[in-house]
């Protein structure tokens, strides 16, 4: 039984978790599933085949986090098998956050545990105003750990030691103020709102959209070392004098639209859910 799907469409690749009778949990199945959707994605973004990513799940939650049969059958994994399963949770969160296309996170409801870090690993999140976040490990004697990295990132140092440490849930507006979620809308205007999002990031040139993605992840390892300054001077040179850098440029002069642009043909959410 598939746990989650994959499906691609004039570009943009739907990733969808799909266990929604519980919640969209975690377990080491749904995990090697996801990981093998995101090596294929991978390779298909990197061909241009593949312009836009977006992660959503079935049903009214995000994901609940770590499954509780799972959990269960982790009570008697020894330090090697825990330390298995727990790098593979660590592939999962590398590959979609080290994605070269854009990703977009959809999230209609309660976003637990390792779903955060799911989150906090997309480019842009967009939130129902139903969407409820936690970092609920330590009240189970755990910790984020594989995810911290990630969250942190989003959240800065100062807001993840308060979230981490008490649990607290985060509700939609709060994670929109500490830069968790990027926009939150009505209920009802989520899968419009992704809409509008994914036509926006479809305007940008894919070429320029990895080679800025990929930039932006060097530029936050050493924001003003030398290498990071000449690194910075070749990109934006190369893109210069590439095809859809030269495209681009002759498109704004010329005002029309560039042929990027001319050849996306998405389909609208409402035409895809009930």
């Amino acid at each position: 039984m598939a746990y989650s799907t994959l499906n691609i469409e004039a570009g943009v690749a739907r990733l969808s978790l799909n266990r929604p009778e519980v919640h969209n949990a975690f377990d080491d199945s749904l995990i090697a599933e996801l990981n093998e959707h995101l090596n294929q994605l991978h390779a298909l973004a990197e061909a241009g085949e593949v312009r836009v990513v977006v992660l959503g799940s079935e049903g009214k939650s995000f994901s609940a986090g770590a499954d509780l049969n799972w959990m269960k059958r982790m009570v008697d994994y020894d330090l090697e098998d825990n330390l298995a399963d727990s790098r593979k949770l660590a592939a999962l969160m590398h590959g979609l956050d080290t994605l070269p296309c854009p990703t977009l996170c959809r999230v209609q409801g309660a976003t637990f545990g390792g779903a955060v870090g799911l989150a906090a690993c997309c480019d842009i999140v967009i939130a129902s105003g139903k969407a409820k976040f936690c970092l609920s490990e330590v009240n189970i004697g755990l910790s984020p750990a594989v995810i911290s990295p990630y969250v942190q990132r989003a959240l800065g140092e100062r807001q993840m030691r308060r979230y981490a440490l008490t649990a607290e849930v985060i509700d939609a507006e709060i994670a929109l103020a500490l830069g968790l979620a990027h926009q939150v809308v009505e209920h009802d205007a989520l899968d419009s709102a992704v809409d509008a999002m994914l036509a926006t990031l479809l305007k940008g040139s894919p070429q320029a959209q990895r080679a800025t993605k990929a930039l932006l992840a060097t530029v936050a390892q050493a924001p003003d070392a030398d290498s990071t300054r000449e690194h910075t001077c070749q990109v934006i040179a190369k893109l210069r004098v590439s095809q859809q850098g030269q495209e681009g440029l002759s498109s704004f002069f010329e005002k029309r639209r560039p042929a990027w642009a001319d050849s996306n043909n998405t389909t609208h959410a409402s035409e895809r859910r009930s």
